[in-house]
């Protein structure tokens, strides 16, 4: 019955209800609606999602706004003489 009444259940529990789900008499789920504090947005759910299975790490506490700095991978004038002398051997 609740696959054919569905949408319904899931209107009564947005709308603050809570709906309880039973198997042979025993309850097994429960609808509800979704803290005020989560975030409407199936993407942040996804995401803390996959922090809580460890698949991603959240930044430590603190952490800088800012990305860090980047240092090139070597000065620019070595990377223009490697360039060069690879076109040397064309």
């Amino acid at each position: 019955m609740l696959k054919n009444k569905l949408s319904e259940y899931v209107r009564l529990a947005a709308a603050g209800e809570t709906v309880l789900v039973v198997d042979r008499d025993k309850v097994v789920a429960q609808i509800t609606a979704p803290d005020a504090a989560r975030s409407p947005l199936v993407a942040d759910a996804l995401l803390a999602d996959a922090v809580r299975n460890g698949w991603l790490t959240p930044p430590a506490v603190g952490a800088q706004d800012k990305p860090p700095a980047s240092r090139p991978v070597a000065p620019l004038a070595d990377l223009l003489n490697e360039l060069e002398d690879d076109r040397k051997d064309r």
